[in-house]
């Protein structure tokens, strides 16, 4: 069987005599013309005015700035810009009155043959892009304090233009129930303090922070509320298939237009089943989700949905660009067990960017054993408990050998495009 691994895909051959489950997700077939329906949903907004009667509202509007996703993330951004500032030149605006905002969070910032894949080949010289660089205090404006008092640092470029568009896309997040919304402000164009302040290590740690889960998590209200403070005047989101098209495009309100993809992906990508499964190989998509193993954490976060206690999580991805982020590669070789990691992240004894990574990593270790299958050597996957094998295959006979030979084995093979949720009855 095919599995979603890096820019190509990963063929898994499965023995006859396993006893295996997978889960594809269902068809979402991918709009047409996506460009033209970008622009009939900027038409008809949800639950807002049209674009061009908020546009001609606004007095004096010499900047406006449109923040797009990061290269990290799968979303073909260029084709909502495309229709996006087709509508816009329509009404006047011109091309040296457009900014584009990359919401990068703290990921490192775009190269340039990335920025050509944000922007599309129709807009790479024509609009002034500029990353965001959470770590940059000079660029940040402070906004005030949320209900927890922590400081709100947004991005300058966005708070001080005329007129804010968000784009994105909606799909379940492993800690932030959804992604999409409010998580292009933050993350995506917050200051570090802002963003860490948001991913603390108790709302990591709360109990509604996993895939799905929505309104009552802490992080998705922080970030509604910075959402509320900085403004947004308007919004398009899209949701897309297994080979990354777009598969619905909605646009308008920026709450409503969130809420409406995410109850449209609740249709589409939560699968129930009735036991845990011994074994569970699960993967982050493919390309670019994969790049690294800091992302790669988050497919094992999938698996920890379905797998059970002292199981055996197979995690693939390609990691074409080998670890991540430097402090979490620092605690990978820490040589400390997951519980000790993930004592000291909640005590405040560990107190690092990035620290939300290790800490889910750390929570899953602690309830089950995982194996990583990628480009990275075994010296290169750390020293706190994560296993390495070479294939799949031969991953899946060591959790054969732990578990017995009738062992029940779940295969997701397109990331978080299905999810498992068990049922309770």
């Amino acid at each position: 069987m095919k599995f979603d691994y890096g820019k190509d895909e990963l063929e898994i051959n499965l023995e006859s005599s396993w006893n295996v489950t997978v889960f594809k997700p269902e068809e979402q077939p991918a709009i047409p013309n996506p460009v033209e329906a970008v622009r009939i949903a900027i038409k008809n907004p949800i639950e807002s005015k049209s674009l061009k009667k908020i546009l001609e509202s606004k007095e004096n509007i010499n900047q406006i700035c449109i923040v797009v996703s990061d290269a990290t993330r799968p979303v073909p951004s260029h084709l909502i810009l495309e229709g996006l500032v087709e509508e816009l030149n329509e009404y006047g605006i011109d091309d040296n009155q457009i900014m584009v905002l990359i919401a990068t969070g703290l990921h490192r910032p775009s190269r340039e043959e990335e920025l050509e894949k944000i922007l599309g080949e129709k807009l790479k010289n024509r609009l002034k892009t500029v990353d965001h660089v959470a770590t940059d205090q000079g660029s940040m404006k402070f906004l005030g304090l949320a209900a927890d008092n922590t400081p709100i640092f947004i991005n300058k470029h966005y708070c001080e233009s005329d007129f804010k568009i968000l784009t994105g896309y909606v799909e379940p997040h492993f800690f932030f129930g959804f992604a999409g919304g409010r998580k292009s402000i933050i993350p995506g164009i917050a200051g570090a303090v802002t963003i860490q302040a948001n991913h603390s290590a108790e709302n990591i740690a709360h109990k509604t922070s996993r895939f799905g889960f929505y309104k009552r998590n802490p992080m998705h209200k922080h970030a509604m509320e910075a959402m509320e403070l900085v403004g947004a005047d308007f919004i398009i989101n899209v949701c897309i298939n297994v080979k990354h098209q777009i598969s619905v495009v909605a646009a308008g309100n920026p709450i409503k237009v969130h809420e409406t993809l995410v109850r449209f992906q609740k249709r589409f990508l939560f699968k129930e089943i009735t036991a845990p499964f011994d074994i569970v190989v699960c993967g982050n998509g493919g390309y670019p989700l994969d790049l690294n193993l800091y992302q790669a954490v988050k497919s094992m976060a999938i698996g920890e949905m379905a797998v059970k206690e002292g199981g055996t999580i197979i995690s693939v991805n390609e990691c074409s660009e080998g670890v991540g982020q430097e402090k979490f590669k620092e605690l990978l070789f820490s040589g400390m067990n997951p519980k000790e990691i993930y004592d000291k992240i909640l005590n405040k004894e560990i107190i690092v960017p990035d620290q939300w990574e290790i800490q889910v990593l750390a929570r899953v270790l602690m309830k089950a054993e995982i194996y990583v299958i990628s480009k990275l050597k075994e010296k290169e996957i750390g020293n706190i408990g994560l296993k390495y094998a070479e294939s799949v295959e031969e991953a899946i006979k060591l959790g054969l050998q732990k578990h017995g030979m009738d062992a029940k084995i779940l295969i997701l093979p397109n990331g978080p495009q299905v999810l498992p949720i068990l049922k309770i009855s």
